[in-house]
């Protein structure tokens, strides 16, 4: 099976394994040099909303009803990722990648 090629802003499903369920993630960072570990960064989109300010809601056809979370950012080992779903535009990355910033205080 060939190794995945995901690129930020696109939303991959993953398999987090038991307890993570397979779920949809964006990716937020490239893929790793040769000398890194196999693994890159995603938020996880969830449907268990909880109305807070973590929860980011990016409507797209290929995602259930839901949120994008930023208290919930994974590394994720490259062979885990199942399959592209779709992509984010920019506009809506940059959404994103601002809340987890904000999260991080970065």
């Amino acid at each position: 099976m060939p190794k995945p090629n995901p690129r930020p802003g696109e939303v991959w499903t993953i398999d987090l394994g038991l307890a993570g369920k397979v779920r949809p993630c964006l990716i937020l960072t490239n893929l790793p040099a040769d000398d890194e570990l196999d693994m890159v960064t995603v938020v996880l989109h969830t449907t268990a909303l909880r109305g807070n300010r973590w929860e980011m809601k990016v409507p797209k056809p290929f995602l259930n009803e839901g949120a994008f979370h930023a208290q919930q950012v994974h590394s994720a080992p490259l062979p885990r990722l199942l399959r592209k779903l779709g992509e984010l535009s920019p506009d809506e990355t940059d959404l994103v990648l601002n809340k987890v910033a904000e999260r991080l205080g970065l």
